[in-house]
């Protein structure tokens, strides 16, 4: 996997064959901080223990997909602007793979899953270690349709498209470390613009959804924006719900 423009990008850039978990081994990795600097990432083509959203696996067939990690040190003072991260990842990641797939919508889904068409071709998970923050993506690339593990998932060879990954990487990075130096600039979503542009991209905002929430209860209802601390606002007749956390459909109209 040849990755010069990303490796021109990245601080530290490591290319391994094979990984159980991009995550964990950055996480290993990252406790050496000269090595392993701020907007550091660890890359494979073949992982085969992911994880995703909710502690669910995240496997994909050899070869067919891009897993990243990378790794943020430059952090907000501020722990409540921390909890934007992830959604900073998702924004970034979705300009990115936009870049490859004019023609198409491609959007946000509250917090961070890239969709294109209405389908899922990336998710996005962020681990804080003691000092430094881990944020994962996984990228549908050359994953058929047969292969895809739900209906509701896709990929760029699904959608007859041949990607990039060099550019695809570093149009990520190049955002990601746009957007996570504002933040840390200013600690504020709102002040660097990190709330409107995730605004912007979120395709959740106005659709009908059902929230399972921690603990098994669920919220029907209208998602109608996002406040100034990234909680998903849902609307459910009765008045409008702030979400940190649970698993958020989009129902499609019967």
């Amino acid at each position: 996997m040849r990755l010069e423009q990303a490796a021109a990008i990245a601080s530290h850039l490591l290319v391994v064959p094979q990984s159980a978990s991009t995550n964990a081994e950055l996480r290993e990795r990252a406790s050496d901080a000269q090595t392993w600097p701020h907007l550091s990432a660890l890359v494979t083509g073949t992982q085969t223990a992911g994880r995703g959203r909710l502690d669910r696996d995240w496997v994909t067939p050899p070869g067919s997909a891009l897993a990243v990690s990378v790794l943020l040190r430059e952090l907000p003072d501020d722990m409540q602007a921390r909890g934007w991260i992830p959604l900073a990842a998702g924004v970034a990641m979705t300009d990115a793979v936009a870049a490859q797939l004019p023609g198409h919508e491609v959007g946000l889904k509250w917090p961070n899953d890239v969709l294109v068409d209405g389908r899922k071709i990336c998710g996005i998970l962020a681990e804080a270690t003691a000092d430094a923050v881990i944020v994962g993506s996984g990228v549908n690339t050359t994953m058929s349709t047969d292969q895809l593990p739900v209906p509701t998932a896709t990929s760029f060879a699904a959608l007859g498209a041949s990607v990039d990954v060099d550019r695809l990487l570093a149009d990520y990075l190049t955002r990601l470390g746009e957007l996570i130096a504002a933040l840390a600039g200013r600690s504020d979503a709102a002040a660097s613009d990190l709330l409107a542009d995730t605004v912007a991209r979120c395709v959740t905002i106005g659709q009908r959804v059902r929230v399972m929430l921690p603990g098994g209860a669920e919220l029907h209802g209208t998602a109608v924006g996002i406040d100034e601390h990234g909680r998903l606002m849902v609307d459910d007749g009765a008045g409008q719900h702030p979400i940190s956390a649970g698993d958020v459909v989009h129902v499609r109209p019967a």
